[in-house]
């Protein structure tokens, strides 16, 4: 297949939040499988596909989706409801929107930065937005999984080793995800190529791309 041939097939939209912090959230791999299904349909106009539908896209069974759709009930982070068309027929469909509330929450502790003209005043949301710990962030919602310890290592390494800016790593991080290499080895190479370079500043970065390009 050719790739037009992959985008007549269509995209599925879906939260790095939710794929970096799923854990987080007490989703097991099984339940996001089939929560990323919920979605695929849903944006295709599907609210309420049947199991059955739901099993041919996975490995699991039509009996194991309706396990995993119970448990995610349980957690209270999946309703099924009601809805009234036009000809008063009542149909229903999956709702998801506990589960990205509970998401809002913790992306709210995790991920929030101070907004323009607030001050922070406790200590410890000071230590969780220094720039290594948003670099970290970072990268776990680009990649879409948590950084090994090893990882965080390299990553602070760049910064207090290297001395590297925190907005060079980022448009080093930019480049990775341009070109779909989900790695910080190749996030390495981008680095030294530019410090090889002698580029120091995020202005002397974006120029050089801009010629590159």
């Amino acid at each position: 297949m050719q790739y037009n041939d992959y985008r007549f097939l269509g995209f599925t939209v879906f939260s790095n939040g939710l794929l970096a912090y799923y854990p987080q959230l007490k989703i097991t791999n099984s339940e996001l499988i089939l929560i990323i299904q919920l979605e695929l349909f849903a944006q295709k106009g599907n609210k309420f596909p049947s199991n059955e539908q739901m099993a041919a896209n996975t490995n699991f069974s039509a009996t194991e989706i309706a396990s995993i759709i119970q448990q995610l009930i349980d957690k209270n982070d999946l309703t099924i409801d009601q809805v009234t068309d036009e000809k008063g027929r009542i149909g229903n469909y999956y709702n998801l929107d506990r589960l990205y509330s509970k998401l809002d929450d913790l992306l709210e502790k995790n991920v929030a930065t101070p907004k323009s003209g607030e001050e922070t005043t406790n200590t410890t949301s000071e230590i969780d937005n220094s720039p290594l710990n948003q670099l970290m962030r970072q990268f776990e919602i680009e990649f879409g999984r948590y950084l090994s310890p090893i990882e965080r290592e390299e990553i602070s390494a760049w910064l207090n080793v290297d001395h590297y800016d925190p907005e060079i790593i980022k448009l080093a991080l930019r480049e990775a995800v341009l070109s779909q290499a989900y790695s910080l080895k190749y996030v390495d190479r981008v680095l030294l190529n530019w410090q090889r370079h002698n580029l120091k500043t995020p202005s002397e970065v974006q120029k050089f791309l801009q010629r590159n390009r």
